[in-house]
């Protein structure tokens, strides 16, 4: 199949790729590498450099392409930066999304996977969290991802689009050529590993006192593989759907500092910060229906696993992409 792929030069998207090509789809990446890395790109995708707000560009670019499907990872992500700059996250996110939207709809291109986020649930009523958890984002980026949510759901019933909507939870770990480098980086396992190699001079924890076995927050990480499969699953999917991506197993911040620990043996200094407002204390995934309905089981995401990876790429790239 040919794929188009939006934010494919980025920690996920790039990941994806790789896997899409290993699996012998011809994609075609589109990233304006606000976030990504030209180093991230394989060299077997063809690369368009835009932006989702140059709607021309990308209707021309789709048009000429044709693809068969679209994975859409390109976007906006930071939690706290929507806080503080609330309209680049709905101009991006949702405005970026619409641009593309119609891009395919004049295309012909009915397909798309949508990365979306467990912040569209906001605060859980319960845990496990499965796809009918009540969604009440409380920030500004799991409100955009919300909405974009519901437009795909009308552009379904109005323009006879197939949308399929993946709400992440923790992504982690590397594939052995690509991993994770962010700009600014706000995620623990690469936080803790940057400790490890001597990047950091120690991992914040923010919160002691949450309601949790050892008073800091629980995760559910999937590694990035695992969640790049979920992607290529969908691809061969003729119905629409929303899903949950997770393992269901959730570690606190000092298991995972604990973990890490033994993977990388050094030591990982630790320093406590005050709790961040809105931290929901748990955050795991019920993702049966992913299982049921699309036949995906994670195969990597034990967090050994995911560390090792992680640990093996941050040795051989200590800068990153920069290198």
């Amino acid at each position: 199949m040919k794929v188009l792929v939006t934010g494919g030069a980025g920690y996920i998207g790039s990941v994806c790729v790789e896997e899409l090509i290993a699996a012998s789809h011809e994609v075609v990446v589109w990233d304006n590498l606000s976030e990504g890395h030209r180093g991230a790109l394989h060299p077997r995708a063809v690369f368009l450099q835009g932006d989702l707000l140059d709607r021309d560009l990308l209707m021309r670019a789709v048009q000429e392409h044709r693809p068969e499907a679209v994975i859409h990872f390109a976007g906006k992500a930071l939690v706290p930066e929507s806080m503080r700059d609330p309209s680049m996250y709905y101009r991006v996110n949702v405005s970026g999304g619409v641009n593309l939207l119609d891009a395919m709809v004049a295309a012909g291109c009915r397909k798309i996977i949508f990365s979306s986020t467990c912040a569209t649930y906001g605060l859980p009523e319960r845990v496990p969290m499965d796809e009918a958890t009540p969604q009440k984002p409380i920030n500004p980026y799991g409100h955009s991802k919300l909405m974009f949510e519901q437009i795909l759901a009308w552009y379904g019933q109005i323009h006879g689009m197939v949308p399929t909507a993946l709400r992440y939870f923790n992504a982690a770990g590397a594939s052995a050529e690509r991993g994770e480098h962010h700009r600014v980086e706000t995620h623990l396992i690469p936080n803790v590993l940057f400790t490890a190699l001597g990047q950091k001079p120690c991992v914040e924890v923010f919160g002691e006192q949450h309601a949790t076995p050892d008073g800091t927050c629980i995760r559910d990480y999937i590694h990035v593989r695992d969640l790049a499969s979920a992607h290529i699953l969908a691809l061969e999917r003729a119905q629409a759907g929303f899903f949950n991506v997770g393992t269901g197993n959730g570690y606190s911040v000092r298991q995972v500092i604990e973990a890490a620990k033994k993977v990388t043996r050094r030591e990982i200094p630790v320093q406590g910060r005050p709790a961040r407002a809105g931290d929901p204390p748990k955050l795991v995934a019920a993702s049966q229906k992913l299982q049921r309905e699309l036949g995906w089981k994670p195969v990597h995401s034990s967090l050994d696993q995911i560390l090792a990876g992680a640990w093996a790429w941050h040795q051989a790239h200590p800068r990153g992409y920069a290198d």
